[in-house]
């Protein structure tokens, strides 16, 4: 698959497309830059950042 490809699928379709390609690391990027331009959204690249951010959110 193609980037013009990506960009006729729905979120959802991307998703389970790298389900079942998960070799596919364009597509994979794709998804992911998609999900970084979510309002509110957070990346994180440790476990400690993660844990961090979900004791961010538990406590507020």
């Amino acid at each position: 698959m193609n980037d013009s490809d990506y960009m006729q699928l729905t979120e959802a379709e991307l998703r389970e497309y790298i389900k079942s390609h998960p070799q596919d690391e364009d597509a994979f990027q794709h998804y992911l830059s998609i999900i970084r331009k979510r309002p509110n959204s957070v990346v994180v690249s440790t476990d400690e950042q993660l844990r961090a951010e979900l004791r961010k959110r538990l406590n507020s």
